[in-house]
């Protein structure tokens, strides 16, 4: 697969900022919704048009790595078993 930083853009004049797909107008959350919802990555291309498959893995690698922080257990972070730990994602 190519190069995730370069089929996946962020354009502050461009969807509000949100990560798109190689500068195009499709935001890498459109790719995950239809994944979501089901589809294929093969549908999914088939239903975005310029997207190819390659863009289909960026969008699913770029939200894993986005996702991915260090897991915080009750014995590494000293919380007491009463406390919640409130992760903000952005």
């Amino acid at each position: 697969m190519a190069n995730l930083a370069k089929r996946i853009t962020v354009d502050l004049e461009q969807c509000g900022g949100r990560p798109c797909i190689r500068g195009m107008r499709v935001r890498v959350t459109d790719v995950l919704d239809l994944l979501a919802v089901g589809l294929t990555p093969e549908q999914v291309i088939s239903e975005l048009p310029y997207v190819e498959l390659d863009d289909v893995r960026a969008c699913i690698r770029f939200a894993s790595q986005r996702l991915d922080h260090t897991v915080v257990t009750e014995e590494s972070s000293g919380l007491t078993p009463n406390c919640h730990l409130v992760l903000h994602f952005g």
